[in-house]
């Protein structure tokens, strides 16, 4: 007696899908009875270059109706993996197949979990639509695609600040000071008749007697000072303009998270987008060029890691919704 009956639609889809994605990782054919085989090619790794995202190697599957005869894989497969015998395994496949069939005449498109989807055209031909959310090779487990981007270590700096010192230079003219006319102006009088006397003789003696005796009239405490007054500078304090200048504090970007605004063939392209971003408000530069020559500009560069992925997230929302992630430390 077939038991069936006692299985759901809903276990069948989910069981027998499942069973089937099960044995694409490990064959290139998984083929199930009286509806068609599922075939798998291996593609190699590749590279986008209109959209720079790298594609790892995998497994593309295919369906060849054609191929209906039982080999017998599917049913043992479900024998070990729901303890029953290989009839019964073999009649939950025609119960699924005929479930999937009239689903499928009904005019409905039947899904196949993490494999693909399959419809019927206005031909009446069965039409078979890959799903690429899961990668059937083994050896390149874990890998996704993503952009090309270097494996590097992450490196974490702190930030520092350039500032850039300019000391102001005062220039301070000179005021020469006209001498004051003191009793310097005497001592000078006094020297030059004590000149005339030793030449002229005795008879300026008289004379020389008289401007000696001027001479000691002049005030004691006045000779010191009136010797320091009499200098080429006045040394009294002048008052200097203020002058300011600005200093300028350049800020520069640190960090092994870029995100990534564009990447131009030629540099003045380069110039003219971190022109508009700057203009926009961001912190956009030039990184310099990638292996392929390009040169990459970008929105700004971030040393931490969490607050990159949301400034990221943000750009792509509100500005660019190809803005991508580098990692890369910069010299």
């Amino acid at each position: 007696m077939r038991n069936s009956g006692l299985i759901t639609n809903k276990y069948l889809s989910m069981a027998l899908t499942n069973y089937i994605s099960d044995l694409l990782y490990r064959y290139e054919c998984v083929l199930v009875p009286e509806f068609g085989a599922f075939l798998t090619q291996k593609h190699n790794a590749v590279m986008d270059v209109t959209t720079n995202v790298f594609l790892p190697p995998r497994k593309v599957i295919c369906f060849n109706e054609q191929l209906k005869q039982n080999d017998g894989l599917l049913a043992n497969h479900i024998v070990g993996a729901d303890q029953c015998s290989y009839t019964e395994a073999v009649e939950k496949i025609t119960d699924y197949v005929t479930s999937i069939k009239g689903k499928l005449i009904a005019g409905e498109t039947v899904l196949f979990e993490k494999i693909g989807h399959f419809s019927l055209n206005n031909e009446g031909k069965l039409q078979f639509a890959p799903l690429e959310e899961v990668n059937y090779l083994t050896t390149a487990f874990g890998l996704q695609s993503t952009y090309k981007v270097p494996v590097l270590r992450e490196v974490y700096k702190e930030e520092v600040a350039v500032l850039e010192e300019k000391a102001p230079i005062a220039f301070i003219p000179e005021t020469r000071v006209k001498a004051k006319r003191s009793y310097l102006k005497y001592a000078a009088v006094a020297v030059v008749a004590l000149g005339l006397s030793a030449m002229l003789g005795k008879g300026y003696t008289s004379k020389m007697e008289d401007v000696t005796t001027h001479n000691d009239k002049v005030p004691s405490e006045v000779d010191r000072k009136a010797y320091q007054r009499a200098s080429f500078f006045d040394v009294s304090p002048i008052e200097v303009p203020e002058v300011i200048f600005n200093i300028s504090v350049e800020k520069k970007q640190v960090g092994s998270y870029h995100i990534i605004a564009g990447a131009f063939r030629f540099e003045e392209n380069a110039d003219k987008k971190i022109e508009q971003l700057q203009k926009a408000g961001f912190s956009a530069r030039k990184i310099g060029q990638n292996k392929y020559g390009l040169h990459q500009v970008v929105y700004a560069s971030i040393v931490d890691k969490a607050e990159a992925l949301t400034t990221l997230r943000a750009i792509k929302k509100s500005h660019n919704s190809g803005a991508w992630l580098l990692v890369k430390k910069l010299d």
